[in-house]
């Protein structure tokens, strides 16, 4: 991953596209987010109880340009006064990011502008070199959301390496399947963690994989709560199913909490959708954690990126094609 520093004075629109939320933002290579934009998806995909690739692309071709025009608008600038333009590139649903790539190369073809392909990975990392917690690495940072769960070694802010990963299921989307399990809507993280308040987490004792090294595994809880519901009488799983999403939940934040320990680390950040858990939050109180708003897929993180990454030129970027892996 390259390593530069947009140099002061620079403004850069975002733009992320890579799952269900269209978002463009300005930022300046200072960290500050003069503008951010997000339009959800999650009462389009609700009905399915989960992201539907095509769907999502279809409605990002209708909704892209006019959160580009929001968001420049919000931040008082018009298109000649970018000086950058950076866009999700990889990973995440191909059609999605292929919007995304399309609008941003297509801009910055008609202004003369270097384009910034960007990592969604490091675009959550990046997250938090934004004002006003704009941490400066070493760290060790703990990055969860639906498609992802990883803890990640952070030496500087244009890279990192890869500590652990999950075998299976991401932490995000384990929560989204119990969700379904539990009859809940989507997305199911924020539905679970808002039922949970209302629960026992100690009412039912679901595992925590241990597996070796730092990855993590989720499967078998999955697994767990699917056996848990089906063993319910008729009727039962109302009157259990806040006692359940409590225990549910507990055992997720157990599992990503336990491995953040495990390092020892001196200074821990957390990133993603998940970070915006409550518990997660909660068991965390020494991390630095990333602001709500930037918790899930925005466009400011993007920008953020883009100050330490390597631009491609004009015309150089015209052959650039998204990748649905990292």
């Amino acid at each position: 991953m390259a390593r530069r520093t947009a140099p002061d004075g620079v403004t850069i629109l975002g733009i992320e596209t890579s799952c269900d939320e269209t978002a463009a933002a300005v930022v300046s290579s200072e960290g500050e987010i003069r503008s951010s934009v997000v339009a959800s998806q999650d009462e389009l995909h609700a009905r399915f109880g989960g992201v539907v690739p095509e769907v999502a692309s279809r409605r990002h071709l209708e909704l892209v340009t006019p959160v580009i025009e929001q968001a420049l608008g919000d931040a008082a600038v018009q298109l000649r006064d970018l000086d950058a333009i950076a866009v999700t590139a990889r990973p995440g649903l191909i059609g999605a990011l292929l919007v995304g790539v399309s609008a941003a190369k297509a801009l910055a073809w008609s202004q003369r502008l270097p384009l910034i392909p960007v990592d969604h990975l490091h675009g959550h990392v990046a997250s938090l070199y934004l004002r006003p917690l704009d941490l400066e690495p070493p760290f060790t940072c703990l990055l969860a959301s639906g498609g992802h769960t990883m803890l990640l070694d952070v030496r500087d802010r244009g890279s990192f390496g890869v500590l652990g990963t999950t075998l299976d299921d991401a932490a995000g989307e384990a929560f989204d399947k119990g969700a379904r399990l539990l009859g809940l809507g989507y997305p199911g993280g924020r539905e679970i963690d808002s039922l949970a308040r209302r629960g026992d987490p100690t009412a039912y004792d679901f595992p925590v994989a241990r597996v070796p090294g730092l990855d993590f595994s989720f499967s078998g809880l999955k697994t767990a709560l699917l056996y848990r519901v089906r063993g319910l009488a008729e009727g039962e799983l109302e009157d259990r199913r806040a006692d359940l999403a409590a225990s549910y939940q507990r055992a997720i934040v157990r599992a990503l909490v336990e491995r953040v320990r495990a390092i020892g680390a001196e200074r821990i950040a957390v990133v993603g959708g998940v970070a915006a858990n409550s518990e997660l939050r909660a068991a965390l109180p020494d991390a630095a954690l990333a602001p709500l708003p930037l918790c899930t897929d925005n466009a400011a993180m993007i920008a953020s990126a883009g100050r330490y990454t390597d631009p491609i030129p004009y015309p150089g970027y015209l052959s650039l094609d998204a990748r649905a892996s990292a």
